[in-house]
């Protein structure tokens, strides 16, 4: 039982580090390559598409968890200290409004796979 909770902890700072990712990307000291790969990291986390399809026993699951922290690990090194620093001590206002900018976001992604296998259809 105390794996489970190790694995809740680690599930709840991860999604602290991702509101204050997410902060830390709009603050314009940090470097536009950045920018570009937390906006990678965030389309891939919410789209439908995975790398690995989660019907996929177990490995289904392996992008979750393990590509995604690794992931957000690099994003965050690209990102300055201070600007990360600032983020994470605003991440706990603004995660009660990231919900639904994730929800707007799920939804844009969703919208444009709508879009390209319509496009995909009609040619």
């Amino acid at each position: 039982m105390a794996s489970w909770a190790k694995w809740v902890a680690r599930a709840r700072l991860l999604k602290a580090e991702a509101v204050a990712l997410a902060l830390a990307a709009r603050d314009p000291r940090t470097p536009f390559v950045a920018k570009l790969v937390v906006l990678a990291i965030v389309a891939y986390a919410v789209s439908p598409i995975d790398l690995i399809p989660d019907f996929i026993p177990i490995l289904g699951y392996l992008d979750e968890l393990v590509l995604l922290p690794i992931a957000i690990s690099f994003a965050i090194r690209m990102i300055p200290a201070q600007v990360m620093d600032e983020a994470r001590a605003r991440a706990p206002q603004a995660s009660k409004r990231a919900k639904w900018i994730a929800i707007v976001g799920a939804t844009v992604i969703v919208a444009i796979w709508v879009f390209v296998l319509w496009l995909v259809g009609t040619v």
